[in-house]
C-alpha cells in the first residue's frame, strides 16, 4: 500500500489525497521512477482540469516521455508507451495468480465512481472506455489517434496487476481462438478453380447443341 510522502501515513486504493494531512499525492510516479519535468505547459490539456499538462521525462532504458498533470497527476500516454512502461517495471512475471488478480481488482475498483467521459488532451474529441487487458479492473480512455489516459493511481493498479500474472492472462486468452457454432466450412480456392473450367465447357456444349436443333 502506498504512503503519504508527507506524513507517511497509508493512502486507500483509488486515492492519492491523504485523508489525515490532505495532502495531495503523486502515487503513480513518486518512488518508482526516476523523472524530471521536461515542459511545464505542453500543448496538451488535462481533460479533467482543463490545464496544460506537463512533460515528464523518465529514465527507462533512454529518453521516455509522457505528460502527466500536475494539479490531479492523471497521466496521458502515446500510443504503446503503457507497455513500454510496464515493462520496465515489471519484470520476470512467470505465473498466473488468479486469486492475486481478483483481490487487486477487487480493492481498486472504484463502485460508487461516476461515469465520465472524457476529451482527448491532443485532438479534444471525445475518448472510449474500455478494460486495460480485458480483465485488469482498469477502465482506460483511450483516443485510437492519439493515446491512453489514465487517473491517478491506474498505472500503480496495473503494475501489481501484472505483477500478479494479469498481463500473461491477457496474452493466453487472445490466442483462445473459438470456431463459431454451426459455421460452414470455407470451400478451397484450388478445388473450385479446378471445377469450374469444365462446367463452364459442358455448359457451352449443350446451349451449343440447343442452338442447333432450333435451326436445323
Amino acid at each position: 500500500m502506498a504512503r503519504c510522502e508527507s506524513c507517511s501515513a497509508p493512502l486507500p486504493a483509488n486515492t492519492n489525497r491523504c485523508i489525515y494531512c490532505n495532502v495531495r499525492n503523486d502515487v503513480d510516479l513518486h518512488t518508482k521512477h526516476k523523472y524530471s519535468i521536461q515542459t511545464k505547459h505542453s500543448e496538451r490539456i488535462c481533460p479533467h482540469c482543463e490545464t496544460h499538462l506537463q512533460t515528464i521525462k523518465l529514465d527507462i532504458n533512454g529518453p521516455f516521455f509522457i505528460e502527466r498533470c500536475k494539479s490531479c497527476f492523471g497521466l496521458f500516454f502515446d500510443l504503446g508507451e503503457i507497455d513500454t512502461l510496464l515493462e520496465n517495471s515489471v519484470s520476470n512475471v512467470s505465473d498466473i495468480n488468479l486469486s492475486l488478480i481478483k483481490n487487486i481488482n477487487k480493492d481498486r475498483f472504484a463502485s460508487l465512481q461516476k461515469v465520465k467521459y472524457i476529451k482527448c488532451p491532443v485532438c479534444s474529441d471525445y475518448m472510449k472506455r474500455l478494460n486495460f487487458g480485458h480483465r485488469s479492473g482498469v477502465i482506460v480512455d483511450q483516443c485510437l489517434k492519439h493515446g491512453i489516459w489514465l487517473d491517478s493511481g491506474e498505472i500503480t493498479h496495473l503494475m501489481e496487476w501484472k505483477k500478479a500474472g494479469g498481463q500473461l492472462l491477457s496474452a493466453k486468452e487472445k490466442l483462445k481462438v473459438k470456431p463459431k457454432k454451426n459455421a460452414r466450412p470455407l470451400l478451397d480456392s484450388s478445388i473450385y478453380t479446378q471445377q469450374a473450367a469444365p462446367l463452364e465447357s459442358d455448359l457451352l456444349e449443350t446451349v451449343s447443341t440447343l442452338i442447333y436443333r432450333l435451326f436445323t
